[in-house]
């Protein structure tokens, strides 16, 4: 017998759904927000059986969030959690037809990633050049295009100065990478290591009592920078942006700095390209910023 046939309730379905999300390694914030995103769903429809949830339901669900305020990009995201969770559910025979299939997404503009110029990239070196652990942090940020978490999470022995290079760790979906370390990041990183306080924690970047330097407070302590740097409408992902852009502008082929930076599928990469002025021969070295 079809499970299916069984009328399972969505609750149910959902808790397996989430089970094979983990299964295949999503990392834990996509988990939850699909959670969050299908629970919302299931409390605007007015059944508990996954196989009365209608096109309809749906519709009006999309609907709903409109007039809560949602932005048609966050709609979308919803949407899109929606459809991977029915499509699931008729993968698996819990329900023989998709109500979602013809669910369409709003259309929204797609934003152009912000890019720092060389004199606001300067000025933000300037700004933090008395504190040495920013320094650092912001030069690594900005030389080798790592995420914020993946900087966070570096350790001692994630830093090769012979070899001149960074293992970035795997973590959730994120896959493990070898960046390479160019001297102004290696003299920022080996400057802080003079004053780094003495722990026997190996995380890279510790605070004042020997602890991990966490995701939030070195946020916040860039965004503080970003701030008295004068610099308006940046954000910490924009270093990283930032990095993208220069060395595409440099030459260095797209598949090279969509392994550097970790990005699952180059056409991500390439959404770059827009703001790279058209180039000549490719090169194979890095820029340095």
């Amino acid at each position: 017998m079809l499970l299916w046939a069984i009328i399972m309730k969505i609750v149910s379905v959902l808790e397996k759904f989430i089970q094979d999300l983990k299964k295949k390694g999503r990392s834990i914030s996509t988990i939850l927000a699909y959670r969050k995103d299908v629970e919302q769903l299931i409390a605007s429809v007015k059944t508990e059986k996954i196989d009365r949830v209608t096109t309809a339901d749906i519709e009006n669900f999309k609907k709903n969030l409109r007039r809560e305020g949602y932005t048609a990009k966050s709609i979308s995201r919803k949407i899109n959690a929606v459809k991977s969770f029915f499509r699931f559910a008729v993968n698996n025979n819990f329900i023989k037809n998709d109500p979602s299939s013809t669910i369409t997404h709003p259309k929204y503009e797609i934003k152009t990633p912000r890019v720092l110029s060389k004199i606001e990239y300067r000025a933000l070196r300037d700004a933090c050049r008395e504190d040495i652990r920013m320094a650092a942090i912001i030069e690594l940020l900005l030389q080798t295009g790592t995420r914020i978490g993946e900087l966070a999470r570096l350790t001692l022995d994630n830093i090769n100065f012979d070899k001149n290079t960074v293992q970035v760790k795997e973590y959730q979906s994120q896959k493990a990478r070898k960046i390479p370390l160019n001297n102004p990041a290696k003299k920022a990183i080996q400057k802080y290591l003079k004053q780094r306080p003495k722990s026997k924690n190996k995380t890279l970047f510790l605070t004042k009592t020997g602890n991990p330097f966490l995701v939030r407070n070195i946020r916040s302590a860039i965004n503080r920078y970003l701030k008295i740097a004068g610099i308006k409408n940046a954000r910490v992902n924009d270093l990283r942006n930032t990095f993208i852009v220069q060395q595409l502008k440099a030459g260095v082929p797209l598949v090279t700095v969509s392994k550097i930076v970790g990005h699952k599928r180059i056409s991500t990469t390439e959404k770059y390209l827009e703001l790279t002025e058209e180039q000549g021969k490719e090169r194979v070295k890095l820029e340095e910023l």
